[in-house]
């Protein structure tokens, strides 16, 4: 398949720096998407989950015959912006979180870098108190409730136990945690990685209907 945007109709461009002067461009704003009922067609697609060495292009070469196939990739997951949306890879995910807080660490009292900064344990991000749940048959169920550092500051660690009305009992523990902004950032990053992937079967549809929708642009 050609590139991408060689489907695209072109329209005509004034630049506002000289309005005599009259350019064909692409027409990038021509949009095509998946519709709502192939995306959740559990039959259409399998999970997968995206390596640092992976690029929408080397999935599609690998998975759609040509790497020119990324696009699928990415609008079947609606990665807008392949850049960001896409998980980064370990080096340009710390470049990416140093460099994010890199105003944080410079403020600081002992000035840090953005890295060390999000990755010390005074700077929290998040805060939680665990409950965990053991039933006097091992059965345990564990809720990690988000709280405000207020709420969290009032938290003690406790362990109480309930006896029900069948003679079983409940043990109840109460800790709590945070989150500090280097694993908020990385819980992100890592979240990216699970994509879902159009079965090969369906490429060949998808690229007719692409054609037609686009068409309908010119």
């Amino acid at each position: 398949m050609p590139r991408y945007f060689d489907y695209f109709p072109s329209t005509l461009y004034i630049s506002n720096t000289n309005s005599s002067s009259v350019e064909t461009v692409t027409n990038i704003i021509a949009r095509f998407g998946f519709e709502k009922k192939l995306k959740e067609n559990a039959n259409a697609f399998y999970k997968y989950t995206v390596k640092d060495s992976d690029t929408p292009e080397i999935i599609a070469h690998k998975y759609y015959g040509h790497a020119e196939r990324h696009w699928i990739v990415l609008l079947f997951n609606d990665i807008i912006d392949p850049q960001y949306d896409w998980p980064l890879k370990y080096d340009e995910f710390i470049d990416y979180v140093s460099e994010k807080y890199s105003a944080n660490g410079a403020a600081n009292t002992t000035v840090q870098t953005g890295l060390e900064w999000c990755q010390d344990v005074n700077n929290v991000h998040s805060y939680y108190k665990i409950v965990t749940r053991t039933a006097s048959d091992g059965t345990t169920i564990t809720e990690k409730l988000e709280v405000d550092a207020n709420t969290y500051a009032n938290v003690g660690a406790s362990e109480t136990s309930y006896t029900l009305s069948d003679s079983s009992t409940i043990t109840e523990a109460i800790s709590k945690e945070t989150k500090t902004y280097y694993t908020y950032e990385q819980e992100e990053n890592e979240a990216k990685r699970e994509i879902n992937l159009l079965k090969s079967d369906f490429v060949s549809s998808v690229e007719k209907e692409f054609k037609r929708v686009i068409s309908l642009w010119h």
